[in-house]
């Protein structure tokens, strides 16, 4: 039986980002300076086979400190965490290890550094996301607002007299972000932004690829978990940019065949916390079904990596 022609068009870059990469590699460091367990506060980012896969090696995921034992090693996600957790990390003499994104840490700081200056936060995110709500956690309460629509920056209505900043979290749309920050420096001319873009370097780099390939496609798959912002967005920026159907799929088994055998160009990327395997995995399956061509065009190398915290590498060296 002839098999149907299918083009793929791979995006690149896509899949794991540096934070990420840094992220996991500090559990696995941590697993092999401690033992397990090492507990993990919150999945250390927003993907399951990550998650399992860590689970498998001794990682103990936790939803809240209370379910750390004293004393006990313990990774914040890459998401960022509040203050107050770090603080009572440090009350319980837990061997804390930050694995805090640092591009989301820099956001932190320029929170706390305009919290310093007295001046009013307007944070651009999603309410909910352990990103935004460890940002919020920098300041103290009634520093900072969220916004997270374009209806929202029209309508706030920050503090009378107060001085005002803006930032973002990390993982948004770049051109729904760039709506809303268009709005609120209409509104309010005086406001300041964050001295670098606060949207990261690899979901920049993601949307761009998925727009490249988007118009060519009649779906796009975006490999990705459900509570991942930054593949959900890849999904809406695919049918802005000219695709007919774009999917966020979890992984091979949440393909929906029927919608590819109706598709003859199909676009392929993953979100930044998504396993480059499950890439390959979808692209055999396809490879078994169809008659496969496969195009990929890297829009841009990364090769920027962050370096692992010094709890971990100090005593490496010894």
């Amino acid at each position: 039986m002839t098999k149907q022609q299918k083009h793929l068009h791979l995006a690149a870059p896509r899949g794991f980002c540096a934070g990420v990469d840094r992220a996991v590699r500090i559990v696995e460091v941590a697993l092999e300076k401690f033992g397990a367990p090492v507990y993990v506060r919150h999945e250390i980012v927003h993907n399951k086979t990550v998650v399992d896969g860590l689970a498998s090696l001794g990682a103990v995921f936790v939803k809240e400190l209370d379910e750390v034992p004293e004393g006990a090693p313990v990774v914040f996600s890459a998401h960022g965490v509040a203050r107050a957790v770090v603080d009572e990390a440090d009350r319980r003499n837990m061997i804390a290890v930050d694995a805090t994104c640092p591009l989301v840490t820099k956001v932190h700081i320029e929170a706390r550094r305009h919290a310093a200056q007295k001046k009013h936060i307007l944070l651009i995110g999603h309410a909910g996301h352990p990103e935004v709500e460890g940002t919020m956690g920098q300041v103290d309460a009634g520093d900072m607002t969220l916004i997270e629509t374009a209806e929202d920056a029209r309508n706030v209505e920050p503090p009378a007299d107060a001085d005002l900043a803006f930032a973002t979290q990390t993982t948004l749309s770049v051109d729904d972000t760039a709506e809303i920050i268009s709005i609120l420096q209409f509104r309010f001319p005086e406001i300041s932004g964050p001295r670098g873009e606060d949207i990261c370097y690899a979901t920049t780099n993601r949307q761009n690829a998925v727009k490249a390939i988007a118009p060519d496609c009649d779906l796009v798959l975006v490999v990705g978990a459900e509570n991942s912002s930054n593949s959900k967005r890849l999904v809406e920026v695919a049918l802005r940019a000219g695709a007919r159907s774009g999917r966020l799929v979890a992984d091979k088994g949440a393909i929906d065949w029927a919608e590819l055998d109706a598709a003859t160009h199909i676009g392929l990327s993953a979100g930044a916390s998504a396993p480059e395997k499950l890439i390959h995995e979808i692209i055999d399956a396809m490879r078994d079904r169809y008659d496969l061509k496969l195009d990929e065009n890297a829009l841009v190398e990364e090769n920027l990596t962050f370096k692992l915290p010094g709890i971990l590498t100090d005593s490496q060296a010894g």
